[in-house]
């Protein structure tokens, strides 16, 4: 069995974080090693506190080995419900200790934006022109995820400084769901740590929570 190292805040209320990585980890037969980076108190509907820091960013940076297993970065800037879980500091540490550490960035639309200081793309094109961007910003690559456009498909785009553009599209499902970026990036971990190459765990991974999603429509 492989095993992944989990590294995620922990979400009271079930549905995203850690605890959605770990549960995705054991649908796909890998073992979780659950590392919390950050507490919060949450709900579908509100974030009501978290506890996590600039110097959080900071120690996983310096834990992580400067070569080794692959990582896979979401990076999850605030909650399903608009709360913020990483403070202007914290962005700054992550752009500059972690993306450049990266296998692979997975960031939404609105993350990516963020990470890049400017407004959230509104078509295919502008998606590819942030992902070029943050490719700039020391990730090996990036998979920006398509959930919050709008339109019949998911279209996520991954993109690598030597390969063409290559889009991953599902229907879209009819309702949002918390908790799915955690599980795409879970999932491609898993696939990266069984020994997919970086397309084909991204291509499983989209597939495992097209599923999830079509069990619970």
């Amino acid at each position: 069995m492989t095993a992944v190292l989990v590294i995620a805040g922990c979400d009271s209320s079930g549905g995203a974080g850690l605890t959605r990585d770990v549960c995705t980890l054991t649908q796909l037969d890998a073992r979780a090693l659950p590392v919390v980076t950050a507490v919060t108190a949450q709900s579908d509907a509100r974030l009501h506190a978290v506890h996590a820091t600039a110097a959080t960013v900071r120690a996983v940076a310096a834990s992580l080995p400067a070569t080794g297993p692959p990582v896979v970065l979401d990076p999850v800037l605030t909650s399903s419900s608009g709360g913020e879980l990483l403070d202007r500091d914290g962005r700054a540490a992550l752009c500059a200790m972690l993306l450049p550490r990266a296998t692979l960035l997975t960031p939404n639309i609105p993350e990516a934006a963020a990470l890049l200081g400017t407004r959230s793309a509104r078509d295919e094109d502008e998606r590819l022109r942030q992902a070029a961007a943050l490719l700039a910003l020391g990730a090996r690559a990036v998979l920006l995820k398509g959930g919050h456009a709008d339109g019949p498909e998911a279209a996520d785009l991954l993109l690598t400084a030597d390969a063409a553009p290559h889009w991953l599209r599902a229907p879209r499902s009819p309702a949002p769901r918390r908790g799915t970026g955690c599980a795409l990036s879970a999932a491609i971990a898993a696939g990266l740590a069984a020994g997919l190459p970086l397309s084909a765990a991204c291509e499983q991974a989209k597939q495992h929570v097209t599923q999830l999603l079509q069990q619970r429509d």
